[in-house]
């Protein structure tokens, strides 16, 4: 469960450098940058409870690193030259927190939780 941790919180990690980077430095929307930067602020409210294991944290972050799979997929099928790359590299490190997540929550579910 500590190597699904880890990877979890170093995607979530990459992720929000990653949105900070494209938005204001790499490939903004608008010169100059833009305030699209701040679709990492629900990935930084979620890191400290990933940080320390919690299962809360597990189970939200399955459900918002959608909203960044989605968006990487989209750009990266409409926006042109590089930020299309940067929005590939988005839905690969959207699709690894996913699977790792999903991983991660199976593997701490309580005994009341599994199937029989």
């Amino acid at each position: 469960m500590a190597m699904l941790r880890h990877l979890t919180v170093g995607g979530v990690g990459a992720l929000i450098l990653l949105g900070l980077l494209w938005e204001v430095w790499l490939a903004p929307l608008r010169p100059g940058g833009s305030m699209l930067f701040l679709k990492v602020i629900p990935l930084v409210l979620l890191m400290p409870g990933l940080w320390q294991g919690k299962r809360r944290s597990v189970q939200a972050l399955s459900l918002v690193i959608q909203i960044y799979l989605t968006e990487g997929l989209v750009r990266a099928t409409s926006d042109p030259g590089f930020s299309a790359k940067l929005a590939w590299l988005e839905t690969a490190l959207s699709t690894m927190v996913f699977a790792t997540t999903l991983l991660w929550a199976k593997g701490t579910r309580t005994d009341a939780a599994k199937p029989s």
